[in-house]
């Protein structure tokens, strides 16, 4: 029996491999602004924590929560901090390590600040400059960066936590991850007498000292680079002591250091 002649199948479009973004695609400059943070104590390793970059006067420094370097409450003791740098601009899957001592002869090498209400939870650490790679990859906050007119950020204002929680981050291209966060109490009043003010975030353990940060919508010659507003720095979470931990939810409020104080942190020392 013949069969009906057929038109053959149009032949079918050859199979191709799924695309993938390239290592060299561009990523926001608040990215490399925030290093990975790891506390040691010798070769142990003891805890994952965030940190940000910052410039003053050609000075380099690493920013952080005073309880990353020490918290006696909790004996956590370490000797060092090792902090991630990309050394390729084009292919951020190229990193390295920088170890930092958080002691010269016993002497604490970092600056910690305090006010009239207590210790202030934010360390800054100076770089040596010459003791970097020479292709290190990195992005500073400035001076210039700081939010010094309070009456710009409004109740509930949209704002970024730039960390690494519970270590979680791209480990691949080294980079952190954003937690958006609004602000929960009036910027430029000191909450409950303290030199901080709340975010209402989901954070978690890793995002001490991470920097809270709002878009600048309009930078500058001097913040084009970095086109972020500095506000403050991430301690800890807050919660209610007396909260029924069965019936009550935690509250999800966060502290954040007024990033004002890197002013008096990073003053040149006399003699």
């Amino acid at each position: 029996m013949n069969r009906p002649a057929t038109t053959p199948p149009a032949a079918a479009p050859a199979a191709t491999e799924p695309r993938e973004a390239p290592d060299t695609a561009p990523v926001d400059p608040l990215f490399l602004a925030a290093p990975r943070v790891s506390t040691f104590l010798g070769t142990q390793p003891l805890t994952n924590a965030s940190g940000f970059f910052f410039e003053r006067d050609e000075r380099l420094y690493l920013v952080t929560s005073r309880h990353v370097v020490i918290d006696e409450d909790t004996r956590h003791l370490p000797d060092r901090l090792e902090i991630e740098l990309h050394i390729n601009a084009s292919n951020l899957t190229r990193s390295t390590g920088f170890s930092v001592l958080l002691y010269d002869e016993g002497v604490a090498a970092w600056r910690q600040g305090r006010d009239s209400g207590s210790e202030i939870d934010v360390a800054v650490l100076e770089l040596d400059r010459s003791a970097l790679p020479d292709d290190a990859v990195i992005r500073a906050f400035t001076p210039a960066h700081l939010q010094t007119a309070f009456d710009e950020v409004r109740p509930g204002e949209s704002l970024l936590v730039v960390g690494f929680p519970l270590g979680f981050h791209d480990a691949l291209h080294h980079l952190p991850v954003l937690r958006h966060a609004v602000i929960a109490s009036p910027y430029g009043i000191r909450f409950q007498g303290q030199g901080y003010f709340l975010t209402d975030a989901r954070t978690h353990r890793g995002t001490s000292g991470a920097a809270v940060v709002m878009r600048d919508a309009s930078p500058g010659e001097a913040t084009a680079a970095l086109p972020w507003k500095l506000l403050g720095v991430h301690s800890s979470r807050m919660d209610m002591g007396n909260r029924d931990l069965v019936l009550d939810e935690s509250l999800g409020l966060n502290c954040a250091w007024y990033a004002d104080i890197l002013l008096t942190l990073t003053e040149p020392r006399s003699g």
